[in-house]
């Protein structure tokens, strides 16, 4: 999986609670990403089998909004996304990429 800056700002988001599932709008909010950038990445996320989708179960009319789709990150996508990062981090200098105080960068 090549790491670009959208993907490590997705995984990072999904990473901040892995169980808890995440819908499109949400990871928006989230990452800062327009949806032309945003589902690309969950769909390459998805391909590598680190990313889970499913449908929400909802009525649209009784909602009064259309079904969401939500995310979340697979066993293997929990452990990948992890190193990933980890070794994007080892490659920027602290003071470069904006590390929080809890070690995380500031995508």
């Amino acid at each position: 999986m090549r790491l670009t800056i959208p993907v490590a700002k997705v995984l990072s988001a999904l990473l901040a609670e892995p169980e808890a599932p995440r819908y499109g709008l949400d990871l928006m909010r989230l990452t800062g990403l327009p949806s032309g950038t945003l589902y690309p990445v969950l769909h390459r996320l998805q391909a590598a089998g680190w990313l889970a989708a499913d449908w929400e179960d909802v009525d649209p009319v009784a909602a009064g909004r259309p079904a969401r789709r939500y995310y979340r990150l697979t066993g293997e996508g929990i452990r990948s996304a992890r190193l990933a990062l980890a070794e994007l981090r080892a490659l920027v200098p602290s003071e470069r990429a904006g590390v929080d105080p809890a070690g995380a960068p500031a995508w």
